[in-house]
């Protein structure tokens, strides 16, 4: 059986600004879920994982606007909290649809840590977007938070983003996978944490989901990565009047394109970097799509494909 690992990003749990509630997300989650369970069908060793950067920007925003009554929450624990809820909205999706296709797996979510360099250049430098998109960066000034333009989407709030160096229940994640289970793990990148003292700490940062991704995939050893975004296929130009969808590329293309500075650096670029990550590390092939085409994606049909 082949192992691949699946990772959702958390924007494309929110189809729109309309469309943001618990119940909303869990909808989209469902139908994300659908296609997983086919894939799962068709007999691959899998592990999921997610992002949370919208989820993450609402608790924030509810903590600073409930300040004045309750403690402020810390960036670790809004990352362990969208962990167990989105892994939640996962798990309890898969083995609803699993039960109702008579299919045999289990799925199980792991609240997961991950390692990062307390000296890593992203705390003084934060470029990780999180929660919604504003108009513009006024919101920021507001509230004292740091912003940049999104892709043309808008101004989001940016916090440090740190490389993720080792994934802490790794193993037990690949134990898991190599069983059969569907695990859901290393969710908005994992926990951020540092060895202190030769203990573990968490630390205020929002890792990438996608190098996580890339990571995890790397450790119990993939054979595919399959992002899931918000739009179709990889675009040159995105956003312009000469945009062009990719179909395939190499690492070579891959590498050139960012160097031309072709994608976005909180949106595209850490899944291209990512997915560059992944198959010098000794996989065989990046996929990138919306959730709703990840089947025929897998199977060639759609999707842009790196390899």
């Amino acid at each position: 059986m082949k192992k691949i690992v699946i990772a959702i990003g958390g924007n494309s749990l929110i189809r729109d600004e309309k469309h943001q509630t618990v119940q909303d997300q869990l909808d989209a989650t469902r139908g994300t879920c659908e296609q997983i369970a086919e894939i799962a069908q068709k007999k691959w060793r899998l592990a999921i994982t997610h992002g949370n950067g919208p989820q993450v920007g609402f608790i924030l925003l509810r903590s600073e606007l409930a300040s004045h009554v309750l403690h402020r929450v810390p960036m670790d624990s809004c990352g362990a909290d969208t962990q167990g809820a989105i892994g939640y909205m996962l798990q309890q999706s898969l083995q609803n649809i699993f039960k109702a296709r008579g299919i045999e797996r289990r799925a199980v979510s792991i609240v997961t840590q991950v390692i990062v360099d307390p000296g890593d250049p992203a705390f003084r430098n934060p470029t990780k977007p999180i929660g919604p998109f504003y108009p513009d960066s006024s919101v920021g000034e507001k509230n004292g938070w740091q912003m940049m333009e999104d892709a043309g989407r808008g101004f989001r709030r940016v916090v440090a983003s740190p490389r993720p160096l080792q994934i802490v229940e790794g193993a037990i994640i690949k134990k898991l996978v190599d069983e059969g289970e569907v695990v859901i793990g290393a969710g908005g990148g994992g926990v951020p944490v540092i060895i202190d003292n030769d203990k573990l700490r968490g630390v205020e940062a929002v890792i990438d989901k996608d190098y996580s991704s890339s990571l995890l995939a790397r450790d119990i050893g993939a054979d595919t990565l399959l992002i899931s975004t918000s739009i179709d296929k990889v675009c040159l130009k995105f956003g312009k009047s000469q945009q062009r969808c990719i179909d395939t590329m190499n690492v070579r293309d891959a590498e050139r394109y960012l160097q031309r500075g072709e994608f976005g650096e909180g949106s595209m670029k850490p899944k291209i970097e990512a997915g560059i990550d992944f198959l010098k590390g000794g996989g065989k092939r990046v996929i990138i799509t919306s959730p709703e085409h990840m089947v025929d994606a897998l199977e060639g049909e759609g999707g842009t494909r790196i390899e």
